[in-house]
Formats: structure tokens, sequence, C-alpha cells
């Protein structure tokens, strides 16, 4: 036993040294700064739907400067285009059963109304969904293969009925209507019994089957907790959910259709974030949100154990998909200092194929930065966790100016996959810690919940004590910290430099809500089933709770925003709109502090197209140069001009 310790010992301390000896190298080395073109010459790629002869792969990429729909060999070659859209983006959806039909989602520049197309074998692509103003999902294929399953809100833009769509005609016919905001969440192979969510809280949903030929509603959970479905056994006898009920973290569990019986399948340490059978059933996946990281378990489904999956040392396998004849597995697989690859991998032959290098060859990849998970004290005692990228070129006699980053949401979690816009700010010398304040997800529902109608307060002091923490650390210059955040978190941006305006030294606003009752009373229908929930975590703007959410809302308290400010906004988004970027900004400027604004026409809520996440990100290192490192700071005896510049791109 002594030699087993000893041993042990030994290779944590050569592990110690190697890590140290790999950090003083890189800290010997000139760290090459790339430009925001390089960064976004990166490819990024998903999905990976497999061909009925497995020959293939359908993904969607992003290599033509917007997304389109290819095709790849299973065992690698070129990606072939088969679509060419340079302006709404076009996503790969899935091979048909038994042809080489694709099916294929697009909205509208951002707006988020999504339709389903087909792709024929001719060439020619066709809108099977074509309901104007009508969303559109795909739930699934057939067990037969005749059929496609989609959810549509087209007969009521506030819920999604199901339908059921034959693949030889596209005529489609409703299985399932919705008339009380339940949410299809699954059904079995055999159509009986359809899984439906009912949310309560941003946390909370009851679960229900719907037996069809009884028409019979049955509650599977008996206290108030998160529950959601996950799969059906393939012999139509079990359904699997996951809850929390009892718990801080997700567990799987197992609902007998028959007696009604209910057991543990499998529980642990973080949340089981899904589960799912592979098409004959003989693998089950599981998907664990493992401290902000995805752990995946291939488990043999009549045992429960671990397969054994290939190894990628530093990197992690992110996302499992198989083929129809369980045959092949595509895997995608990076980490925070890389974008994730894809691979395929067969498990009879155990050959392995590496399909993508999306990573730009002129980048070096040492010289990208491995992100590290830290966790500090609030002011309350609250333990925060968050992730830090430290440049490799920051150092005690090399300070460098830093930024807190704040996830969207609320209830959001930034993880440790790799960001494109994080690595370009560190790369240039700027680093970044994101926040995962009270009310992120994936640290136990009590966490979770703690920022309930309290938003503004003190999760931003959570941000605030972030700020506090990396102004301890010998590498950052403590008088040079900047807030960033999109959505929820641009949100925070503006509370940040409204509530707290001597803490944060710059704010970079990406698309955030600065007027809570109007972005709560603008609501987009589709979002009916789950308005309730966030007027419970963030208030009813249609009651009393109006009060304090005017209270908390940047726009009303513009005057004392003291320190420079940009904002980015898209044109087309359906949930915060432009017109709370418009007036944030209009607000802000009358108190003579320094603004940029740039508008993109063609985007949403969220910027998914190349040239303008060049033009965004570019901006966005530009302004921090000029007013936190204040690589242009005017001369003794000059002032720094505050003129406002507003820039709608497209």
């Amino acid at each position: 036993m002594k030699t087993k310790i000893l041993g042990l010992c030994l290779t944590i301390l050569m592990f110690s040294c190697k890590e140290e000896s790999k950090e003083k190298a890189m800290a010997e080395r000139e760290i090459q700064e790339y430009s925001i073109e390089q960064f976004m010459d990166n490819e990024a790629v998903g999905g990976g739907s497999f061909s009925a002869d497995n020959s293939n792969l359908l993904v969607s990429s992003n290599r033509s400067g917007i997304y389109n729909a290819y095709t790849i060999p299973v065992t690698g070659g070129d990606m072939t285009a088969i679509t060419t859209s340079d302006s709404t983006s076009v996503f790969a959806e899935s091979y048909f059963p038994n042809d080489n039909r694709m099916l294929l989602s697009a909205d509208g520049n951002g707006d988020e109304i999504d339709h389903l197309f087909v792709r024929e074998t001719d060439g020619t692509v066709k809108d099977i969904t074509p309901e104007k103003g009508a969303k559109s999902s795909f739930y699934g294929w057939s067990e037969d293969d005749n059929y496609l399953y989609y959810g549509s809100n087209k007969r009521n833009p506030k819920y999604f009925d199901v339908y059921k769509m034959s693949i030889s005609d596209y005529t489609s016919e409703m299985i399932y209507q919705d008339d009380s905001g339940l949410t299809f969440s699954g059904m079995s192979d055999d159509e009986n019994y359809f899984a439906l969510t009912q949310s309560l809280n941003t946390n909370d949903s009851d679960l229900f089957l719907y037996n069809v030929a009884t028409k019979e509603k049955i509650k599977i959970n008996d206290n108030q907790s998160k529950n959601s479905a996950q799969d059906f056994s393939k012999d139509n006898s079990l359904f699997y959910y996951s809850t929390d009920d009892g718990s801080e973290f997700s567990y799987l569990m197992s609902y007998n259709l028959k007696t009604k019986e209910k057991k543990k399948v499998l529980e642990k340490a973080w949340d089981i974030m899904g589960s799912g059978f592979t098409s004959n059933g003989t693998y089950m996946v599981v998907y664990v949100n493992e401290d902000g990281k995805n752990a995946i378990d291939v488990l043999d489904a009549e045992t429960m154990t671990p397969i054994e999956l290939p190894d990628f040392g530093e990197k992690s396998i992110t996302s499992v998909s198989f083929s129809d004849d369980e045959t092949w597995m595509r895997m995608y697989v990076g980490g925070s200092n890389s974008p994730s690859d894809l691979y395929t991998y067969n498990l009879d032959t155990k050959a392995q194929h590496k399909l993508t290098s999306v990573l730009n060859k002129e980048i070096n990849g040492d010289d990208l930065v491995t992100a590290k998970v830290i966790r500090y004290k609030s002011f309350d005692g609250t333990i925060i966790p968050a992730i830090y990228y430290l440049p490799h070129q920051a150092s005690e006699d090399n300070k460098v100016p830093a930024m807190v980053w704040v996830h969207g949401g609320p209830g959001g979690q930034t993880r440790q996959g790799f960001s494109s816009l994080i690595q370009y700010m560190v790369n240039h010398g700027y680093a970044v810690l994101a926040v995962n304040n009270r009310g992120s997800s994936g640290y136990g529902k009590t966490f979770y919940q703690m920022d309930d109608l309290n938003h503004g307060e003190k999760d931003l002091q959570d941000c605030v004590e972030g700020k506090n923490w990396l102004a301890t650390q010998s590498e950052i210059d403590a008088d040079k910290i900047g807030i960033i955040g999109g959505s929820y978190g641009g949100y925070m941006t503006m509370a940040a430099l409204t509530y707290t305006p001597e803490e944060f030294d710059v704010g970079v606003n990406i698309y955030g809500v600065t007027n809570w009752i109007r972005t709560l009373k603008s609501i987009p229908p589709y979002w009916e089933s789950f308005r309730e929930s966030l007027y419970k975590e963030l208030g009813d703007p249609y009651s009393a709770d109006s009060v304090r959410l005017k209270r908390i809302s940047p726009l009303f308290h513009t005057d004392k925003v003291t320190k420079p400010l940009m904002v980015l906004q898209g044109a087309q988004d359906p949930r915060v709109l432009q017109v709370e970027s418009d007036e944030i900004v209009e607000g802000v400027r009358k108190n003579n502090v320094p603004v940029e604004y740039v508008l993109f026409e063609d985007e949403g809520h969220g910027f998914i197209k190349k040239e303008n996440q060049i033009e965004s990100y570019s901006r966005i290192l530009k302004f921090l140069d000029k007013h936190l490192k204040k690589e242009n700071a005017p001369l003794d005896g000059e002032t720094e001009s505050t003129e406002i510049e507003v820039e709608t791109t497209k």
C-alpha cells in the first residue's frame, strides 16, 4: 500500500512540475497576437446526421460566412455544399431515413420564425411549413420511417400543436392539440403516449404523460420540482425522466407505463442534463453538466455500464450521436482553448476518423488560453463559481486589464467551451473572468433560485465581487477592469454602470435589456407557456411589481452612468427590441459620456454572420483599447472626445 501511495505522490509531483515548466516556457516565449479576421476564419460546424447508407454526414457550417448545409464522407474528405445562401443562415436537421433527401431549417435573418425545408434529391428546396408568421420545429421520425413529427403554432400563435407529416407527399395531420400551454417533450414510438411539461417557474415544472387511447393525463412528479422528459424505452414499457425532487441536482428516473412504478436509474454529483436511447436501444447516452463542462457517458443499456470511448487527452467529447444501425458514432471534441472538431468512430472496427480541423491553421493553439474554474466569496459569504482566462503574457511585472463577463439568461451559465470573442480579447492582453453569479444554472436549485425577484441587486453584487477578486490578482491592473455581457448579461452591464457607477471602468452591452417593463410586456406570443414563469422570477409588469421593475431598469436611471459605454444590437431581435438600445444610448449621451453604438440591420438576438461578428468583435477590442487600456489617451491639456458614434451595418 505504501508503494502505491508513493507512486501516486510521484505522479502528482511530476504532473505539477510539467505544468510549471509549460507555464514557464509560455511566459518566456513571445505570444503571437492574431487579428479578428484570423480568429473568425475558424470554422463552426454543428449537427451530424448519418445518411441511410452511413456513407455521409449532414452538417451545418459557417465556412461561407453564414451557416449553410454540407455533406462530408464519414471517413473524411471534402465538404460538399448543399445550400449556398448568402443572406439567411440555413441549418441541417437530418437526412431522411431511407433516401438522400435532407431536412433543413431557417428563419428570417434572426426573427426566430423557423420554417422546415426539404432538399429533394434533384437539388430543389421546398418549404414544407410555409404558413406565414408560424414557427415550426422538427421533433423526429416515426418508427416506420414514413412520417416526420413537428411542432407548429400555425393554429394559435401562443401554443405549439404536434403534427405528423407524410414524407411521401408532405401532407400533415394534427395528432395533439395544445390549448393550455403544455409543452410537447417526447412521444413513445407506438404514438400511444405523449410527454408534456407545464412550467411552474423558471426552475420547476410538472411532468405529464398523455394517454392517446384514453385521453387521460397522468401527472408523473409527486412534489414541486424540476422535471424533464428524456426518452421512452424501445419496447414502449418505460418512460425515462430527470428530476431534482428532494435533491439539489437532477437525477434519472424510470416510470413503468403499466405498473406506474418509479425507480431511480442514475445519479451523479452534478445535474444530469439529458439522456436518450440509440435507435435500437442498445446504448443510452447520458449528458452531465460537470462544473460548467459536458461529461458524456455512453452506457450499455442492459448493464448500465459505460462503454469505452476514445481518449482525447486534455480535450473533451462534447456531443455524440449514432447511426440508425448503431455501428457508427459521431463526436464533437474540443475545449475552452480549442473549437470543437467533428470525428466519427466505428464501434465494430474501433476505427476513428477526424473529419474537420476547424481552428485556423494560421493560429498556434499554444497561444490560446485554457480556462480555469475558480471560486470566490461574495458579499454575503455565498461561494460564486467563475471561469477564468489569464493571458499568457500577463505577469506581476506585466499587469493586464480585465473584463468581468456576464452570461445571458436569466438562469444561463457560462460553460467551459470555446469562445472566439473571449479568446480574441485574451490573446490581445485582456484577462476575462466569466462569472456564474447566483441565479445561474448548473450549481444546484438553491443557487439557481437565489436571484428570484432581486435581479440587478444581489447578482450584481456577485459581479462586483468578481471585480474585487480580479483586483487582488498579482497579474491584473486593478485600475482597469470593465464589464461585458449579452442579453441578460447586457442588462447586468447596464445595471453595473447605473447602480454601481464607480466600480467598473467601462461597459460593453450586447443587446441587453434596459427596460424590464417593456421587455416583459413584449414577450413573443410563442413564449406563452413560459411567460408566467418569467413573471414569477422577474416580476409581473402588469402588477405592483412594475414599481420594482422600473427601479431596476437602467433606462430610467441613465443620469447615473459616468463610464464609457458600447452598445451592440440586432434590428431583427424579437426578444430585446432595438428601441431598448436606441433609448439607452440616447439617455447616456446626455451625460457627456463616450458612447459607441453599432446596429446590425440583418441580425437578431445573437450575431451569426461572420462579417458581422468580425465587425462587432473588432469594434469591441478597439473600444477597450481606447477606453480601458487607454492606448490612445489624450495628451496632457487635451480633453477626450465624447462624440456619439452610431453605426448601422447593412
